[in-house]
């Protein structure tokens, strides 16, 4: 008698439920001053759960979420997993076509709006004909369903499903290589594997230990896996996670201050918008544990900044949306004022990830030779969504998945990011391919070939620059060309400057030699990443 045999949770919204029964009081989320307990989300998430049911969701298919960050979030998406339904969030800062592309491919049957949404969705609904209901959270300029409303009027019973470890959980939408995003699928299993620090047992290092009375600032938007990935790292734990609409550095420090955050996960261009605030001097930073950060390295002098005035511990995170987040880690120990090689690399990989660096025939390579990094582990996503060629082309069949990255390791384990494979530019910590910018700028009737590269930026880490031929004698500027990109692509994904030029530099088969036109930007770097 008296042995627990009861089976380990397979899904994190089962650990929410566990967790309304041990700790309900504790708060879960706080935004906007609004606290919501783990049995206050507990009981939200069965009344989305069965209001979604009662829209005719099924286990299986997609809803969505357009809108910044927002405590409801995270209700719809424990919801939509309690009936076996997927969540995708969507990029909110992607031009109307694109939104409309991801809410079309992913075949959302509901969609939750936040505040200023409105008038697009109206725009693209005909293009999306999954679409059955729209649902406005806190967006006072949408007339339709109301999400406080209608969660009300829904039942707060727990729904029958029994979600299992294999189940599709979240697909997160990746920058595509050829123009279009692609879904990259990640199960329940995948989720706690990444997330549960039981799972890790002994192997796990310091810093991931949840402690009770921790408080996350989740600062990060949700439509990336940083910001998903740190509610659901929280959810859990059973700690408590503080949300921002968006990042706001005069908003962080004030929440540092108020609410004792304990961990904060930024990118790079973030903290040094942080550190350059003006108040920043006058924040109080001594609860702060730790800062987590990733997409790219910082500059040891920023580091030297941040460790003199925020004093907490620095670790480095190196993963992707195909990974469900951080496979490797940089650990606070190896984050010296004075610099060390260690530094410039992502650290080690951690409990049960797998790593090694190959060749194009996915042979590895030795020690300290730069090859492409492929990974290994229970945190790897299922696949692309409705795209099996893409999805072997990029995990093999002993579960292996090339990142696209170039790197090495050396005798000691450590990961170092050399290039990129791909062509990815990564500028304020948004991955941006330059098909897609290409395929916008292309489309202007005097454009005649068009190549866009990443240059390095002191800001942004890259910013984008476009390498354009113009038809014939057409005369076109480059404040024309940057706004008719704009038309079609996200703000951020529009080039930033643009050369032009007489030719392009091809190779006989007639690909472009983006090397060639990178390398003046990057002569006198040791990588070809910033």
């Amino acid at each position: 008698m008296g042995e627990n045999t009861a089976p380990a949770p397979e899904s994190f919204c089962a650990i929410v439920g566990q967790h309304a029964e041990t700790q309900g009081a504790v708060v879960a989320f706080t935004y906007a001053h609004e606290d919501i307990s783990f049995a206050a989300l507990d009981e939200a998430a069965n009344r989305v759960a069965n209001g979604l049911g009662a829209l005719g969701v099924k286990a299986g298919e997609r809803i969505a979420f357009l809108g910044k960050n927002h405590a409801f979030y995270f209700e719809t998406f424990l919801g939509a997993s309690r009936i076996g339904a997927v969540m995708t969030p969507v990029n909110w800062r992607l031009a109307a076509p694109e939104i409309a592309y991801i809410l079309d491919d992913c075949q959302a049957r509901v969609v939750f709006i936040g505040e200023g949404f409105a008038n697009m969705i109206a725009d693209i609904r005909s293009e999306c004909p999954h679409m059955t209901a729209v649902i406005g959270i806190d967006a006072p300029d949408y007339t339709g369903t109301d999400y406080r409303i209608w969660r009300s009027e829904c039942s707060a019973a727990r729904p029958a499903h029994h979600v299992r470890a294999g189940d599709d959980a979240l697909q997160l939408y990746t920058s595509g290589t050829t123009g279009k995003p692609k879904g990259a699928v990640t199960t329940h299993g995948t989720i706690l594997s990444s997330r549960d620090a039981k799972a890790a047992g002994a192997e796990i290092r310091a810093w991931q230990m949840p402690v009770p009375g921790d408080v996350t600032l989740l600062a990060m938007p949700c439509f990336h896996i940083s910001g998903t990935g740190a509610g659901i790292s929280t959810m859990v734990a059973g700690t408590t996670s503080i949300i921002l609409p968006e990042f706001d550095p005069g908003k962080t420090l004030d929440l540092i201050q108020n609410y004792n955050i304990s961990k904060i996960f930024l990118v790079p261009a973030a903290l040094q918008i942080l550190l350059n605030h003006p108040r920043v001097a006058e924040t109080d930073f001594s609860r702060l544990r730790y800062i987590t950060y990733g997409a790219s390295p910082i500059p040891l002098d920023l580091m030297r900044e941040a460790i003199r005035i925020i004093g907490c511990g620095f670790v480095q995170m190196y993963g992707m949306t195909e990974t469900s987040g951080t496979i490797v880690a940089l650990d606070p120990e190896d984050h010296v004022p004075e610099g060390s090689r260690r530094m410039r690399s992502v650290g080690k990989p951690l409990a049960g990830v797998e790593i090694k660096v190959i060749d194009e025939a996915g042979a590895p390579v030795p020690v300290g030779t730069v090859g492409e990094i492929a990974t290994r582990s229970d945190r790897n996503m299922r696949g692309y969504w409705n795209k099996p060629e893409a999805t072997a082309a990029t995990i093999d069949a002993k579960g292996w998945l090339r990142t696209g990255d170039a790197g090495y390791l050396d005798a000691d384990g450590y990961l170092y990011i050399h290039d990129r494979v791909k062509d990815m530019i990564i500028s304020g910590g948004e991955n941006i391919y330059p098909a897609e910018v290409e395929n916008a700028i292309y489309s202007h009737p005097s454009v005649a070939d068009v190549a866009v590269i990443g240059v390095p930026d002191a800001r942004w880490g890259e910013a984008v620059k476009a390498c354009v031929v113009v038809k014939g004698a057409a005369a076109l500027s480059e404040a024309e060309l940057i706004a008719h990109a704009r038309q079609q692509i996200a703000g951020y994904k529009c080039p930033k400057s643009i050369d032009f030029v007489a030719e392009l530099p091809r190779n006989p088969s007639g690909k472009i030699l983006r090397r060639e036109l990178r390398a003046p930007y990057w002569a006198g770097k040791d990588r070809g990443v910033n």
